[in-house]
C-alpha cells in the first residue's frame, strides 16, 4: 500500500538535491496533477504557448520578483540544463573579446565552474581556499581583482564543502553568483550583482529549471557560435520561450514561491536556516565522536558537513539513519563523510530528531 503524506512525514530527506518538498506543495501537486485549473488536461499536457501557461509564467515571475526584490532593471530567464550548464554559457554570454573572467576558487563546485569557464575563456582565480582544503573562504581583503574583468564570478554557498558567503562585496566588475543551495534562504542585494544563477531542486521544487537574473546592460547578441537557445539575449527577448521550457518545473517553482511567501519570506527563511543549523553544529561542537572542520565563521546554514572521527562507523551510521527514517545522509561524492542539507522545506522537527540519532548513536558506539 503506497504512503499517505503524513506517513511520509514522519521521514526527512537531508539530500543536497533533488530535496525534499513541503507536503502543502506534494498535497497540491498531487491533487492538481490530473486536471490542471479545470481544463481537463494534466499540467504535464499544457502548451507552453496556451495563455493559461503564459500567465502561470508571468506570475511566477512577479512572484519571484517581489520575493526576492529584484530591480525592475533586471530580467529574469527560466532555462534548462542546471547550474552546469550556465558554467559554460557565463563566458560565452558575458566576456568580449579580449576580456578574462575573475573567480573565486571556495569549493568543489567552484572548482567545476573554473574547469568549464576554462573551455570557453581566459579565466584568472582572484583567491583560493585550496590551502586550507576549503575549510575556509579566503577574505575579501584577499581577492587579487582585475579592474577590467569581464565579470566576477563566486559560488555563495559550497554544497559540498559546507561554506557559505555571508556579505557579498561591491565591485566595479559586474559580480556573477551560482546561488544554486542557498538561493531564497536569505534575503540578498540583488543589485549588487549583474547576475545570480540557481537550479531549483534544491529550495525552488524539482530537477529542470534554472533560474537566471540578469542585469539588463549585460544581454548582448549572441556571440557566433553560440546557439540561439542558450543566449541570455534570446531568451530574454522571447520571454524565456524561445524553445520549450521546463513547463512542470516551473509549475513546481511557482507552488514554492507561494509557500515561502505564505510562511514569512525570506526573512523568515533565515531565521529558519539558522535556528536548523545553530541546532546542529551545536552537536557537532560538543562531541567526541564528530567534528566539523570547517571555519566557524564561514559554515553554511544549509548544508551543514561533518565527519566521524571513527571512519569505521561510517557505514553503520548512514544504515541505522536510514532504519530511523533520516535519509541520505552521506556526502558529496567528491568529499565523504556525511552531510545534512537543511534547505527551506526541512523542518526542525527533521534536525531534532537528526540531534537525537545522532547523539543516540555516540551513547551507543562512540
Amino acid at each position: 500500500m503506497a504512503c499517505t503524506f503524513s506517513e511520509q512525514a514522519e521521514r526527512y530527506s537531508f539530500a543536497a538535491g533533488p530535496a525534499q518538498l513541503p507536503r502543502e506543495v506534494l498535497s497540491q501537486i498531487h491533487e492538481e496533477l490530473p486536471d490542471w485549473q479545470g481544463s481537463g488536461f494534466s499540467l504535464l499536457e499544457q502548451p507552453f504557448t496556451s495563455t493559461a501557461y503564459k500567465q502561470l509564467m508571468s506570475d511566477t515571475e512577479q512572484d519571484l520578483r517581489a520575493l526576492a526584490a529584484i530591480p525592475a532593471n533586471y530580467r529574469v530567464l527560466f532555462l534548462q540544463g542546471g547550474a552546469s550548464a550556465q558554467f559554460g554559457l557565463l563566458p560565452l554570454n558575458l566576456l568580449q573579446p579580449g576580456q578574462s573572467a575573475d573567480y573565486l576558487e571556495s569549493g568543489h563546485w567552484a572548482c567545476k565552474a573554473i574547469t568549464e569557464a576554462r573551455r570557453h575563456g581566459p579565466v584568472s582565480v582572484v583567491a583560493s581556499g585550496a590551502a586550507d582544503g576549503f575549510t575556509a573562504l579566503p577574505a575579501v581583503e584577499t581577492w587579487q581583482l582585475d579592474p577590467d574583468a569581464g565579470y566576477c564570478h563566486l559560488t555563495s554557498n559550497e554544497t559540498g564543502n559546507g561554506l557559505q558567503l555571508r556579505d557579498f562585496p561591491q565591485l566595479s566588475v559586474p559580480l556573477v553568483a551560482d546561488m544554486t543551495s542557498d538561493f531564497l534562504t536569505r534575503p540578498v542585494p540583488v543589485e549588487r550583482f549583474g547576475l545570480i544563477y540557481a537550479s531549483a531542486q534544491k529550495n525552488i521544487g524539482v530537477a529542470g529549471l534554472c533560474l537566471v537574473i540578469v542585469r539588463d546592460d549585460l544581454l548582448r547578441p549572441p556571440s557566433a557560435g553560440l546557439p540561439a537557445a542558450f543566449s541570455y539575449a534570446v531568451q530574454a527577448e522571447q520571454q524565456s520561450r524561445f524553445n520549450t521550457p521546463p513547463t512542470f518545473a516551473l509549475y513546481v517553482a511557482a507552488l514554492m514561491l507561494r509557500w515561502i511567501a505564505a510562511n514569512g519570506g525570506l526573512t523568515a527563511m533565515a531565521a529558519s536556516c539558522r535556528k536548523k543549523s545553530q541546532r546542529l553544529y551545536a552537536c557537532l561542537d560538543h562531541s567526541e565522536l564528530y567534528r566539523c572542520r570547517q571555519r566557524e565563521e564561514d559554515r553554511s546554514t544549509v548544508n551543514v558537513c561533518f565527519e566521524l572521527r571513527e571512519p569505521a562507523l561510517l557505514p553503520l551510521l548512514l544504515t541505522e539513519a536510514e532504519r530511523a527514517g533520516l535519509h541520505h545522509l552521506a556526502g558529496h561524492a567528491a568529499v565523504g563523510s556525511l552531510r545534512a542539507s537543511l534547505y527551506n522545506a526541512m523542518p526542525l522537527a527533521g534536525v531534532e530528531r537528526l540531534v537525537a540519532f545522532l547523539q543516540q548513536f555516540e551513547r551507543e558506539h562512540g
